[in-house]
């Protein structure tokens, strides 16, 4: 059996002003992967491209673990966006073989009254056939099961983002105010040979 879920989630985060503004911080990609799951859940493929293995997830009576890659850059506006571009499910060789998985989001700063927010958006859909003992279970139950199963993928995620990414932005910024103020020490070479 052939079926789609599909779910969407918004975000809109004040961002508590710091001495350098969040869209240099933006800029840096893998700053914000790292930020929206755990480092052991990540790895680096190449400069814009990332694994996430995400943690077990159960669907009814199935236990899959999704392994997503994804493209993820900034713009010329500072703006993040994340695209999928592969996805393997452990647990079930089955699904595997029958499953697409499409990812879709953008992250990005705008001012609004000398207020700086992160505003965004992420959309998940997922195509997969389902295995024979599926076929007895009503389709609009299996919908509301995977429909849900993806918003809380979604939800997991934005939880990260409102906590964790603002917490790397606030410590990567007064770091950025530490380099910037630290004296440059001059060192002048010791002549032994004068003397």
């Amino acid at each position: 059996m052939d079926i789609r879920f599909a779910a969407s989630q918004s975000v809109e985060i004040i961002v508590p002003e710091q001495p350098v503004p969040i869209a240099h911080y933006l800029r840096q990609p893998q700053r914000v992967v790292n930020a929206l799951a755990a480092s052991s859940r990540i790895e680096l493929l190449n400069d814009d491209q990332f694994r996430l293995t995400m943690r077990p997830l159960s669907f009814l009576s199935l236990s899959i673990q999704p392994t997503v890659d994804m493209r993820v850059w900034a713009d010329s506006s500072a703006a993040i966006n994340v695209k999928s571009i592969g996805c393997k499910i452990r647990g079930v060789e089955y699904i595997n073989q029958r499953f697409s998985l499409n990812l879709v989001g953008k992250l990005y700063p705008t001012q609004v009254n000398q207020t700086t927010y992160l505003k965004g958006k992420a959309d998940l859909e997922v195509q997969v056939e389902l295995p024979p003992p599926f076929l007895l279970t009503p389709k609009l139950l299996l919908e509301r099961a995977g429909n849900g199963l993806l918003l809380g993928v979604l939800s997991t995620i934005k939880q990260r983002l409102l906590h964790q990414l603002l917490l790397d932005y606030r410590n990567w910024a007064t770091s950025q105010v530490e380099v910037e103020a630290t004296p440059r020490q001059v060192v002048f070479p010791i002549n032994h040979s004068a003397s």
